[in-house]
């Protein structure tokens, strides 16, 4: 498969010289050699993230620093903001933590109303909040940094999954005073899932100290401990880490500001090419998400009424295109489309053009 006809809402498209990266040797993990190669990938990710504090790498996919956010916020009731398929996912890893989780929100088509927040915040006092920042199984995008601010006057931590955000959509952790926030390898970064990535803040980490389920993989305290000699508490994905110095090195050189344009680009052709089909074949589709909330990674498209999405994806394949089909209680309503990582507006606008041929042949054969 050619680079630039993989466009699922993650995992995405892998450089070549990337996933070559991944046969390197092994080496020792207590040793100069591999902390001089985990320095290498903390000077990677400290950009991205837009921090000074370091990066804790685990060997997992997202979901375990989810569940580490968790375990490590101080004690207290945590209010989770629900919008989508992947924050009620952050809902239910805080319920099967045992903690006291309240949920607010529950409408997919738009973020929790900071008001909802709000009122939730002054009813009572809650230790942590979760939210997803991109959420994947929408596009539809939630204005964080205001969401921090509103929390942090109420002295709750907010707890955040960018897991299609973060190297995609603009992130200021240090700036934004984020307790912690959270990504996967296999999203905007352009690596091979694996691998989770998240800052805490020092405020977080002490107050983490209170916490008395921490664990033992997920324990953010212990994270803090080693990654200060430049390594990791437990044995490290030694492969998916030489990845990840590798395609740091690619995103300095185009610098996470142009990166970040990149995709709004490429999230806004998406968008205006969703106009122009309904045009083009005379039928309702649309984005999902509401226009002043939109995600520069995915795009979830609404299909009219009769039209199968899975149908749309399949076509596509056919064309040699590789896209998303719904997700959760929207499988069957929409399809959509990952503009994220490595690729480009010409790639983009390739894809693009199967789709509109793909629904054109399936709309004409009705």
């Amino acid at each position: 498969m050619a680079f630039g006809t993989f466009f699922l809402p993650g995992p995405t498209e892998v450089r070549a010289d990337v996933l070559q990266s991944l046969t390197q040797p092994m080496l020792p993990h207590r040793g100069a050699q591999f902390e001089a190669l985990f320095a290498d990938v903390q000077a990677g990710l400290k950009p991205i993230f837009r921090t000074q504090r370091p990066v804790y790498v685990s060997s997992s996919s997202a979901t375990g620093l989810m569940e580490a956010a968790i375990r490590c916020a101080r004690p207290g009731p945590v209010l989770c903001l629900v919008n989508g398929a992947f924050s009620e996912r952050f809902a239910n890893i805080a319920q099967s933590c045992g903690r006291d989780a309240t949920v607010v929100g529950g409408d997919w088509n738009r973020p929790v109303p900071l008001d909802v927040v709000e009122h939730a915040l002054r009813t009572r006092a809650y230790g942590a909040l979760t939210v997803v920042h991109s959420e994947t199984s929408t596009g539809v995008l939630t204005d964080i940094h205001a969401l921090t601010q509103l929390a942090h006057r109420y002295d709750c931590a907010v707890l955040v999954d960018s897991v299609t955000g973060l190297a995609g959509v603009p992130v200021e952790t240090d700036a934004w005073e984020l307790d912690f926030v959270l990504t996967g390898s296999q999203k905007a970064l352009a690596l091979p899932p694996g691998l989770a990535f998240g800052v805490a803040s020092e405020r977080f980490i002490a107050n983490a100290k209170q916490a008395s389920a921490r664990g033992l993989y997920f324990d953010l305290v212990e994270f803090e401990q080693y990654i200060h000699k430049n390594q990791t508490p437990n044995t490290p994905a030694v492969s998916l880490l030489y990845a990840t110095a590798r395609q740091g090195a690619h995103i300095r050189r185009e610098t996470i500001e142009r990166r970040w344009e990149r995709h709004q680009a490429m999230a806004e052709h998406t968008h205006s090419w969703v106009h122009e089909l309904r045009q083009r074949v005379g039928a309702s589709f649309g984005v999902y998400a509401p226009d002043d909330a939109r995600s520069h990674t995915v795009t979830a498209v609404t299909v009219p009424e009769g039209v199968n999405p899975d149908a749309i994806v399949k076509a596509v394949a056919s064309r040699g295109y590789v896209i998303g089909g719904g997700y959760g209680k929207l499988k069957a309503s929409t399809f959509r489309i990952g503009h994220m990582g490595d690729h480009t507006m010409e790639g983009l606008e390739n894809v693009l053009e199967a789709c509109a041929e793909s629904i054109e042949e399936l709309l004409g054969s009705k």
